[in-house]
């Protein structure tokens, strides 16, 4: 998946403009506070997931093919065509970016209305079997619904930043402001920015499902094309030295960015190579 981190990007800018509104009503209940902050949080997690596949288009620069110019270009629609059907997905748009880099990525609202890019580098690095793979492992996350599942589990953390963000707020403004009434100054800004600090931190619970996910694709992957395909394209990734995907796109691409602490490890989009390499060749996931 390439489209994750542009997913929490787009989500977090969002979910900050949509936080103006509630201090417009005031709220100093706590259940008019729940019932904002769930329409606030859940309609900037599917705001996000509306607008990611023409973010991801911008971003890229990604060509959809509309009517194939060669020879190359209609083997690729006509394998994301066959994938599709066998995975019982709707047919996506498919597109081609320019980057050297090996990488490809799915996106959009819903299975029948998704879009499958992959780059210029990859076309050119690996061989035909490789990429078929590769783009079965792409069908796989549309198939499994990755990305609406991603802005249900978005939507949940975005209340409960918003709800937190703002409990904290009153507490500065209380003990800290000696604001006895009303809401002052230090509840706006402690609010805004404990908002932005807990949004980020909550990004740990979506990276890790983004890291689950990847290993259901290749299992999706190996179901479709067969799992030495999928294994050797990965195999392949490991042997390429390839530059990485814009940050705001990176967990929705095949390999995603690199980790190496604690700290990095918990914002991976994706796992390492050689742990979804393993769980191939122990056939994990195939039966999910």
């Amino acid at each position: 998946m390439k489209t994750v981190g542009l997913f929490l990007a787009t989500n977090i800018a969002v979910l900050m403009v949509l936080s103006f509104t509630l201090q417009v009503f005031d709220v100093r209940e706590m259940s008019g506070l729940l019932i904002l902050a769930l329409i606030i949080g859940m309609g900037g997690s599917f705001i996000s997931l509306a607008l990611s596949k023409w973010i991801a288009k911008i971003s890229t620069g990604a060509q959809v093919i509309e009517e194939p110019s060669n020879r190359a270009e209609e083997w690729l629609v006509e394998t994301v065509r066959r994938q599709a059907s066998a995975a019982g997905i709707g047919m996506p748009e498919v597109a081609i970016y320019d980057s050297p880099d090996i990488n490809a990525f799915a996106t959009g609202m819903n299975r029948n209305n998704a879009l499958v890019a992959v780059s210029s580098g990859l076309l050119h690095a690996m061989e035909q079997d490789e990429i078929e793979a590769v783009l079965a492992h792409e069908i796989s996350h549309v198939a499994n619904g990755d990305m609406v599942t991603l802005a249900l589990i978005q939507g949940v953390v975005n209340v409960f930043v918003i709800v937190i963000a703002r409990i904290i707020g009153m507490f500065v403004d209380r003990l800290v402001f000696k604001n006895e009434r009303g809401f002052g100054i230090g509840y706006y800004v402690t609010s805004y920015l404990a908002e932005i600090c807990l949004a980020i931190l909550a990004n740990i619970i979506v990276m890790w499902f983004s890291r689950q996910r990847e290993f259901h694709a290749d299992a999706g992957s190996a179901r479709i094309e067969g799992a030495n395909k999928m294994i050797r394209a990965l195999q392949r990734l490991q042997m390429a030295h390839t530059g990485e995907l814009p940050e705001q796109l990176s967990a929705f691409g095949i390999h995603g960015s690199k980790g190496t602490s604690l700290v990095q490890h918990l914002f991976m989009t994706h796992p390492p190579l050689e742990d979804r390499i393993e769980a191939l060749q122990q056939n994990r996931y195939l039966s999910s």
